[in-house]
């Protein structure tokens, strides 16, 4: 077979699979079921606000900042909540409006990390780790 043929067929399915997936979440969410997969828009911090953030924190230290003990460092990871139990607080506003977050997400500071989640489900959804001094 051709490659220029097969390199079509492939696509063509691929193409075909991804509508048979979301037209059957469409058909399984108007029968009031929940689909298993969900299609969702990594938000991440951009190469300019990661370095505007260790900037700021570069330039304004926390004294007395400590990191998370090894198990809880594990349990922070993208696309999981926030683990319950560790202290977490809002990274200061000036640092939040500088960088210019999309509305429904707010940096946290956990540990020495710093973290971009949705703020309605603490979602965490990007992290710089060891960024606070």
């Amino acid at each position: 077979m051709p490659t220029n043929l097969r390199r079509r067929l492939l696509v063509g399915t691929l193409v075909l699979s991804t509508f048979a997936l979301l037209s059957g979440r469409a058909q399984a969410q108007s029968h009031g079921h929940k689909a298993s997969v969900e299609v969702r828009a990594g938000i991440t911090l951009t190469v300019s606000q990661q370095h505007s953030i260790r900037v700021y924190y570069g330039s304004h230290p926390r004294w007395g900042a400590k990191a998370l003990p090894p198990g809880m460092q594990k349990r922070l990871a993208k696309g999981k909540p926030l683990p319950p139990g560790i202290a977490k607080k809002l990274a200061p506003a000036a640092l939040s409006s500088k960088i210019g977050l999309p509305a429904g997400y707010q940096l946290v500071e956990v540990g020495l990390d710093v973290v971009l989640v949705e703020a309605a489900t603490g979602i965490v959804r990007d992290l710089l780790r060891s960024v606070i001094r």
